[in-house]
């Protein structure tokens, strides 16, 4: 190697490795490497160590570069043995081990270490940070020994370290200082239906409360509030942010602030010397994401190889979580201040949440809840400063005015700009992901290996495989399948196709037969389990009360403030005086703080306490709407011929008897209904997951409708004459919906995966239509309103577990 530079490399993280890689790429013969990390490991994904306390992944799914990688590029690498001086007199580094190294250009990227609070206790066993592998190892060791968890902090950090500690069986409470969480990423009302949804999975919160000391002896025991209240726990994961690790730095003669001070080309105070990632402050800013990371690596290899760029210039950036099938995702400015203006839609039923902000006619941030789909296409637009003027409620809706029909993610991504963002981690295009695609890169593996895309959060990857599908004909290999959670790597076809095979009847054999990664799954995977063997043996299959979502095992919708929504049925927005008057009765009653009307011609009590909810139901004696199932929900109808001049046939008569015969019908996801009484569609009818429009001697029938925040126009299936052949049709289609459909997939993203011919050919056959009409009907034969099951048998009332305390 003579003759070659010398480049010293201190801390083998993320972004001071990914500024080797791009040196490597663009100067492969310039420098001789190395590297000094503190870690025993090569370089890994710090992101991804949520994903490794919860199990989904270990240490050899998130190392980055191998050892190999490392000796193929001659670099000279020295693990758990971190720097401790710099000699900048004679341009050389000291290991603690004792390796003296001599540089020519030196980078510092030492990252940052975990904020532990300067409080009383804060040094007792049981108090650890959230930062690399050996957190992740103390906190799976703690569980093993300990119940009750306590994290402080409510941010990104926070929720992913509680998340993981809820999976390992502990007790969870989350203490936030602010009124509502990820006050940095998200604005006040998405931050309360991820709170909301968080707590759906059993974790707890003590918000706006300032923590003042830990108590117990050699060990925590729990904590004490400013305000004078406690909490027990044996473990404390303090994750109230980082600071970056300026010690080297400052004992080097460097100059530091917050962190290293860099001017725009990432060099520190002392020429040669250089400073990048979380250690490094540009512009008075120390950043703490990945992406912002890797921008500054891109401008310091170029600057170290000699390549003409110019200056880093600080980086919008964006936050992406995943919290056990909770999407988040906000960028660039999101809060109201005066002089901007924002556009909302906000769907608690869907659990969705959508925001843009504007200024100046450009976009200046984003807030999605639930949906993330057009995240990346936001984020470009906010990056680029265009004007977007006559095109806000497009980008809020996510598509076309006018054109919901073509709103699939084959036609997002066909639309995409080939310089628009797809992995906002590693700043990968849409363009360089299809040249890879085109190149020969047959599976995200290797889209992933050859351009770093999804490598990082792995938040892109549903993009990233849309593209491949897209553009990936007569490329050879298939897709990386994915697993339904991270408790196993089985699709859902190979899941339903081994329990019917091998005649798996619970939830329990499931996950021992085909030896799930997590042997208890989590909140995303035991729902699905449950549904499918519902729906694979309706007279067998006993319903398993704890594998629903919470929202079911009470048969109400929690609301942000702890109670809770009943719904009773109506059929076809049809009712009687009595029905009225009960429903008046049951409300003043039980101090019912509001009774509003459903879009679905239903009548919502909302704000009923849990401990009322048995006796509400026993008093209202009426089906329950299932508002909060994935089931029918609604039938909405017009008055149709009963009274309008126009109407054509009966719709009013023809939505009670779909109602009434699919109303206890478990779906994959909600379902929807509507029927009307003439073309003019009163009642939406195509806009629903199934709608029926009478026409003059008949009857259309659409499907793959949706009226929520990704809205969706319905096909058509067919034109019928009788009510008979509407009721055969419809169920055989919601038949055909519920063996085929993935658990949580509404029928729209359904029809749009699978195709609307396929469907068509399954039901145009009159021998397949009976058999899947005659399928439901057994399954229906068997479903009874489950609240009329805990009103009338007092033993599983008093078992009812979510209801123990009533």
């Amino acid at each position: 190697m003579g003759g070659k530079k010398r480049l010293v490399l201190v801390g083998n993280g993320m972004a001071g490795v990914r500024t080797i890689e791009h040196v490597l790429k663009l100067a492969p013969d310039i420098y001789d490497i190395t590297v000094f990390g503190a870690e025993p490991y090569p370089n890994y994904n710090r992101i991804m160590l949520s994903s490794v306390l919860v199990g989904g992944s270990n240490m050899k799914d998130i190392v980055i570069n191998d050892w190999d990688w490392y000796r193929e590029n001659g670099i000279r690498l020295y693990t758990g043995d971190a720097v401790t001086r710099v000699d900048t007199g004679n341009k050389k580094v000291f290991s603690k081990s004792g390796v003296e190294a001599a540089y020519d250009e030196l980078i510092l990227a030492t990252g940052s270490n975990p904020f532990i609070l300067p409080i009383p206790g804060a040094d007792k066993e049981g108090v650890i940070g959230f930062r690399d592998i050996q957190d992740c190892d103390r906190m799976m060791e703690a569980s093993k020994k300990y119940k009750r968890a306590a994290v402080i902090g409510g941010g990104l950090l926070g929720l992913e370290a509680a998340r993981g500690l809820l999976h390992l069986g502990m007790d969870v409470t989350v203490i936030h200082i602010h009124p509502y969480l990820m006050e940095r990423q998200l604005d006040e009302p998405a931050a309360k239906m991820l709170q909301l949804e968080l707590e759906a999975q059993g974790m707890k919160f003590m918000m706006q409360k300032q923590t003042a000391g830990v108590r117990g002896g050699r060990r925590a025991e729990g904590l004490d509030f400013a305000d004078g209240s406690s909490l027990m726990a044996d473990l404390v994961v303090m994750a109230v942010g980082i600071k970056p690790n300026v010690g080297l730095a400052k004992a080097s003669g460097l100059k530091v602030e917050r962190g290293i001070v860099v001017d725009d080309y990432l060099e520190t105070s002392m020429p040669g010397i250089y400073a990048v990632g979380e250690c490094a402050e540009h512009r008075g800013i120390a950043y703490g994401l990945v992406a912002p990371l890797y921008e500054q690596g891109q401008v310091l290899a170029k600057r170290l190889a000699g390549v003409e760029t110019g200056g880093y210039e600080g980086s919008v950036t964006s936050t992406k979580l995943k919290v056990s099938g909770v999407d988040v995702f906000s960028a660039g400015f999101f809060q109201d201040v005066p002089g901007t203006r924002s556009l909302r839609i906000q769907d608690d039923l869907d659990g969705t949440y959508k925001k843009i902000v504007l200024q100046d006619d450009r976009l200046v941030g984003a807030v999605l809840f639930g949906d993330t789909t057009d995240g990346a296409s936001l984020f470009a637009k906010i990056k680029k400063g265009e004007s977007v003027a006559g095109k806000e409620k497009e980008l809020l809706l996510g598509f076309p005015a006018g054109s919901a029909g073509e709103n699939s993610q084959a036609a997002r991504l066909a639309a995409m700009a080939d310089d628009e963002i797809i992995c906002g981690c590693n700043g990968v295009s849409k363009g360089t992901i299809v040249e890879a695609v085109k190149g020969g890169c047959g599976t995200v593996g290797e889209i992933k290996a050859c351009t770093k895309a999804s490598g990082s959060c792995g938040g892109c990857k549903p993009l990233v495989e849309g593209l491949l599908q897209l553009y990936g004909e007569g490329v050879s290999g298939e897709p990386v399948k994915e697993g339904i959670c991270g408790c196993t790597s089985l699709g859902r076809e190979e899941i339903v196709e081994s329990i019917r095979a091998m005649s798996l009847k619970s939830v329990k054999e499931v996950m021992n037969v085909l030896e799930w990664h997590e042997p208890e799954g989590c909140s995303k995977c035991r729902p699905a389990l449950n549904y499918y063997l519902g729906m694979l043996w309706p007279t067998e299959y006993v319903d398993e009360k704890e594998s629903r979502f919470v929202n079911e095992r009470y048969h109400a919708n929690i609301q942000k403030d702890g109670t809770f929504s009943v719904v009773p049925r109506i059929y076809g927005g049809v009712t009687s005086p009595a029905d009225l008057k009960k429903i008046a009765e049951v409300a003043e009653k039980y101090d019912v703080p509001m009774v509003k009307f459903t879009g679905g011609q239903r009548i919502d009590l909302l704000g009923v306490k849990k401990e009322d909810l048995p006796k509400v139901w026993a008093e209202l004696d009426m089906p329950s709407g299932h508002a909060y199932g994935k089931a029918l929900r609604t039938v909405k109808t017009c008055v149709g011929s009963t009274f309008c001049r126009f109407g054509t046939q009966d719709s009013i008569g023809m939505g009670i008897r779909l109602e009434k015969a699919f109303e206890r019908l478990n779906t994959p996801g909600k379902v929807k209904l509507a029927v009307s009484g003439c073309p003019r569609n009163c009642a939406e009818a195509t806009i629903k997951d199934l709608g029926v429009v009478a026409i003059d001697g008949g009857w259309e029938i659409y499907v793959g409708g949706n009226g929520g925040v990704k809205v969706r126009a319905s096909d058509l299936l067919c034109t019928v004459k009788t009510e008979d052949e509407v009721m055969e049709w419809t169920a055989a289609y919601l038949q055909y919906y519920r063996e085929q459909a993935s658990w949580n997939e509404r029928t729209a993203q359904w029809v749009e995966r699978v195709g609307l011919g396929t469907i068509k050919t399954v039901l145009e056959n009159p021998e397949e239509r009976q058999k899947l009409a005659d399928r439901i009907e057994e399954t229906l034969s068997r479903s009874t309103d489950p609240w009329k099951e805990i009103i009338e048998d007092e033993s599983l009332r008093k078992n009812f577990e979510p209801l123990a305390s009533v």
